[in-house]
Formats: C-alpha cells, sequence, structure tokens
C-alpha cells in the first residue's frame, strides 16, 4: 500500500511533474546555462513573500536536496516593516511549504515613507543594502532575487518605450558595493503565468504588494505600475498574432548586434558609431 504524500511533497512533486518542464527544467537551464550557482557557494535566497520568491526559495531547496552540486543556503526574509498580517502570511507560508527562513527587522518602510522625492527608489536601494549585509553577515557570497522571464522581458520593452534605452537584466551580477558578493536570479527563465498556475493548482496564497508606501498612494509608483500593466497588456495583444513574441523578445537581448547601432553605452561610457567609421 503506497504512503500518503504529505501536502509538501505534494507540492514537490507538482514542481518535479506537473510543472516539470516549464517550471523545473527552467530553472534548472538557467542555472547551467549561466552558471548560477557553483561548488561551494552559500547563497542567501531572498524571500519577499510572494509567489516568485517563495517558488524560487523551494526550487533551490530541492535543488540542494536532489542536485549534483554541494552549496549551501539561507532562507532570509526582511522585514522592512509589514503591518500585522502580511508578517504572520509570510511566516505561515515558510512554515507551510517548509522553508527554514530567518527573519530580521529594519525600519526600511518608515525611512522611505519619511522622503517626499523618489521614495520607491530609496526603498530598493535600502532593501538591496540591507540584503547583502546580512547575507555578508551570514558567510554568504551570493544572494537570490525572484525575478522570472517575464520580468525580464517587460523591463526590456518599459526601458525601450518609457526610458529611450535598450536595457536588459542581467541573470547575474557582480555587486558594486559590497566586494566578493553576487546577486543572482535562478527564476530567468520562468514565466509567470506557470507561476501562477503552480501556485493556484497548489491552493497557495501569497502576499502581494506589501508596500505601506502604496497604500497610502503613490504617485510615481502608481505610474510604473501602470506602465508595467501597459506592456502588459502589450505583450498579451501582440501574442494572439504571434505566438513567439515573449521568446523573440528574450532571445533579442541575448543577440545584440552592435554594429547595427548608431550609439551604445558601457561602463558608464558613450559611444558613437562615428569613433569607428
Amino acid at each position: 500500500m503506497s504512503r500518503e504524500l504529505t501536502y509538501v511533497q505534494k507540492v514537490e512533486q507538482s514542481i518535479s511533474k506537473k510543472y516539470h518542464d516549464v517550471i523545473w527544467s527552467r530553472f534548472t537551464l538557467a542555472v547551467r546555462n549561466y552558471r548560477l550557482i557553483n561548488e561551494g557557494d552559500r547563497i542567501a535566497v531572498c524571500i519577499s513573500g510572494g509567489k516568485d520568491s517563495m517558488l524560487m526559495a523551494k526550487l533551490i531547496q530541492m535543488l540542494q536536496k536532489y542536485g549534483k552540486v554541494d552549496f549551501g543556503a539561507v532562507y532570509l526574509v526582511m522585514d522592512p516593516g509589514y503591518n500585522k498580517l502580511n508578517r504572520e502570511k509570510i511566516e505561515y507560508n515558510a512554515r507551510l511549504l517548509e522553508i527554514p527562513v530567518t527573519i530580521f527587522e529594519t525600519d526600511i518602510f518608515d525611512v522611505a515613507n519619511s522622503v517626499t522625492e523618489s521614495p520607491c527608489y530609496l526603498c530598493a536601494r535600502m532593501r538591496r543594502g540591507h540584503l547583502y549585509n546580512k547575507a555578508r553577515e551570514m558567510g554568504c557570497n551570493k544572494i537570490a532575487l525572484g525575478h522570472h522571464f517575464s520580468d525580464v522581458i517587460e523591463t526590456t520593452l518599459m526601458g525601450m518605450l518609457y526610458g529611450a534605452q535598450l536595457q536588459a537584466m542581467m541573470p547575474k551580477l557582480h555587486s558594486t558595493n559590497f566586494e566578493g558578493m553576487e546577486l543572482i536570479r535562478p527564476m530567468y527563465c520562468i514565466h509567470e503565468d506557470d507561476i501562477i498556475a503552480w501556485k493556484n493548482y497548489n491552493g497557495l496564497d501569497f502576499i502581494q504588494c506589501a508596500c505601506r508606501f502604496t497604500e497610502m498612494t503613490a504617485q510615481k509608483d502608481k505610474e510604473s505600475q501602470s506602465k508595467r500593466k501597459e506592456v502588459k497588456k502589450l505583450i498579451k495583444e501582440l501574442k494572439k498574432d504571434n505566438p513567439l513574441v515573449e521568446s523573440n523578445i528574450f532571445n533579442s537581448i541575448h543577440n545584440v548586434c552592435l554594429d547595427t547601432f548608431p550609439g551604445y553605452k558601457t561602463n558608464g561610457e558613450e559611444h558613437s558609431f562615428l569613433d569607428k567609421y
């Protein structure tokens, strides 16, 4: 008689079987192709409490258990000042998914909410700094963030349509302020629709935006979110005629032909095609 699976075993089985091709395979593809995780790494898996970071934590936990590369991981939850309900939901989901989180408090929301100019930018910078600091304190050499395939292509289009630049989101980066530290994005090849399908299939409920500032209305952030929604809608419309639109955008940032650009920037320096014409 077969033994009844526990809830977390069913969740892991859904990743390894039902969603193998669209989640597990794409996760391991990114890890392998971009050389994100190496022997002896100690990774701070950064969990915000949303669907993306919670799935990322489970994937890395499974890779530790079943993969061939020997690496360490700590599962970090930074509390920037969550309200009680959001904090409790993060803790509940961590227990439910059997992810051994380390939670540390900061005053980021209070500080960001006290400024009137670019609070979202300040909040993002402070979050990253606190995560790097805590990760280094815990002996880590990398931090992992939950940005996915859809984030990558939407960010590319947003930069082009609203920022007047061709700029992509990298699968990994060396930190400029924390020597020896790297940022990695293991969900780089996973589509958001597949993350949502996995979440719904397992009956999971994660926190949405937990920012206190947007709760009190932040015009700049609203504009940014509306632009992202516009780009999502644009991609959805284009897909009706061309199902390959998403993969074409993604592949385009891997096949940049600099010889055809009249101008480009590298290491902060602007260059013109006239330099070598």
